[in-house]
């Protein structure tokens, strides 16, 4: 009896990182307007604030895997939780927009070590298959919940402390981790370990970050030798990862997995969505405080429709993909959030919400389906593998989204700042132009009828861009849909033997019911 207490209260010290990590999404994203006034990032540091974070967990997520099993998981656990701990504390009071681009990127390695070493220490620590799918349904909850909370306790935060609290989240969830995990988590390390390949981790973290680089640089600088000079080199990179992973007789990501068509096809129908996420919570976050002058609080209550949808649609999602095919699922799912995304177009604070709202709704049996197939089609063997690229993929697809879009909507808002007023004192005008952050604060201390007008500018050209951004988004995901659709259409519905992660999700919609 004792032991069972033990295992669940430390399955509750496990779930307190992914709520942390799903919290952290919404959040950095509500403090931006106070992150810019205060910090003064250019557009393209404020970019690299926001996805350096996802592509260093993308970048170290199988490598921190791997380590785990070599030399312990809950030893790599709570080394990652106190490196987590620091960096959020060197994160919340930086003093500058490279420190926290720094610090960011130490909490991406950090962050890496907490996905698979809570699932993989779960799978130990629930030897039953019934308590284990109950165990991996809290956990994750512990995600749904974040999300539902982050909004509200970031608009908390943010209304009565600065911008760097939101980065202390992680400081007591850290200590909790430290301080319990030695007497409630079991260790364990794998009999037949893989081989730790920090040299295929740094070529695919060179290959993203050199792409990445030159996409962004296009944005502010148009295209010149340094934009090819990264692109080129990026896909260098890229081209050498490839053909080491296919020489390797144990690769860090497992190619052959590709060849499951369900497998590609589901993991391809998920980075569609994050990256069309990405954008717009990057765009949507800025809209309601910059362009609409919402305070942090009031931002943070009117996204909880969208995650409140999000856990309404979960609770039906076990019995949609239960019972029709992968296509109307996939597809129609997908069609759901390209409708969201499009009503966000409209660029009013009204229909920002309801696209929000509906987008949310398309989310729950699209990520559920796509996760379910991940994970069923590959072989037992390689499960560990493909969960391992499905997380990758995710954080890839997020980062990929908030950097492609990101640079797509600052070149559309500089593009047409072409109205600013006449007399505009070139500090000003320079400010306007490198963010609508900036825009805001030069405004406040101009004098005259000035500083309102290119305040309008400002926020007429930042909804623009939100608008194009979206209508891409939309297109993305739509474009995905119809394809997504016609390569499942001839899969046919589950069967009540079919199992994976919809059990799992069915138990963890009980449990918030």
């Amino acid at each position: 009896m004792a032991s069972a207490r033990r295992r669940w209260i430390g399955l509750a010290v496990l779930t307190l990182p992914t709520l942390l990590i799903s919290i952290d999404m919404t959040v950095l994203h509500l403090a931006i307007p106070q992150l810019g006034a205060d910090l003064e990032p250019t557009a393209n540091q404020l970019l690299w604030i926001l996805d350096i974070y996802g592509f260093m967990i993308a970048g170290f997520l199988v490598s921190m895997g791997v380590l785990g099993d070599r030399i312990g998981r809950r030893k790599v656990l709570l080394v990652g939780a106190g490196a987590f701990g620091v960096a959020s504390l060197a994160a919340a009071y930086s003093t500058s927009a490279e420190m926290l681009i720094a610090s960011r990127a130490l909490l991406g390695v950090a962050g890496a070590t907490l996905m698979p070493s809570t699932m993989s220490l779960i799978r130990n620590m629930f030897p039953d298959d019934a308590e284990r799918t109950k165990a991996l349904a809290v956990w994750m909850g512990g995600f749904m919940v974040g999300s539902a909370i982050g909004p509200l306790v970031g608009g908390l935060l943010l209304e009565f402390f600065w911008w760097g609290s939101v980065f202390l989240l992680g400081v007591p969830v850290m200590v909790i981790l430290l301080v319990a995990g030695p007497f409630l988590l079991p260790e364990y390390r794998a009999p037949k370990a893989g081989r730790l390949d920090l040299l295929s981790s740094v070529l695919s973290l060179g290959t993203v970050l050199s792409l990445i680089y030159g996409v962004k640089r296009i944005a502010t600088h148009g295209v010149d030798g340094t934009v090819a000079l990264a692109i080129v080199l990026g896909l260098a990179l890229g081209i050498v990862f490839v053909r080491r992973q296919q020489r390797s007789t144990d690769p860090m990501i497992d190619l052959r997995l590709f060849r499951y068509r369900n497998f590609s096809i589901s993991l391809a129908s998920l980075m569609v969505g994050l990256v069309a996420m990405g954008g717009v919570l990057l765009f949507v976050n800025q809209f309601l405080q910059l362009v609409r002058g919402l305070s942090p609080l009031e931002a943070g209550l009117w996204m909880l429709p969208q995650a409140v949808s999000v856990l309404v649609s979960m609770q039906f999602a076990p019995r949609i993909t239960g019972r029709y095919r992968p296509a109307v699922v996939l597809a129609g799912s997908m069609g759901v959030v390209a409708v969201g995304v499009l009503l966000i177009s409209v660029g009013t604070l009204a229909w920002v919400v309801i696209g929000m709202t509906v987008m949310g709704l398309g989310f729950g049996p699209w990520m559920l389906l796509a996760l379910d197939r991940i994970i069923t089609t590959a072989p037992p063997e390689r499960a560990g593998a493909a969960s391992a690229i499905s997380e990758t993929g995710q954080e890839f697809g997020l980062a990929a989204g908030l950097a492609l879009l990101g640079s797509l909507g600052t070149a559309i808002y500089r593009g047409r700042l072409d109205s600013l007023p006449d007399g505009l004192p070139p500090a000003a005008e320079n400010a306007a132009r490198e963010s609508l952050a900036g825009a805001v604060e030069t405004a406040e201390g101009l004098p005259g009828p000035v500083g309102p007008a290119m305040l309008d500018a400002a926020r007429d050209a930042f909804t623009t861009g939100l608008q194009v951004t979206t209508l891409v988004s939309a297109a993305i995901v739509a474009a995905g849909a119809v394809v997504i659709g016609l390569l499942t259409r001839h899969e046919q519905a589950p069967t009540q033997e079919s199992v994976g992660t919809t059990e799992i999700v069915q138990e963890t919609s009980d449990a918030l019911s």
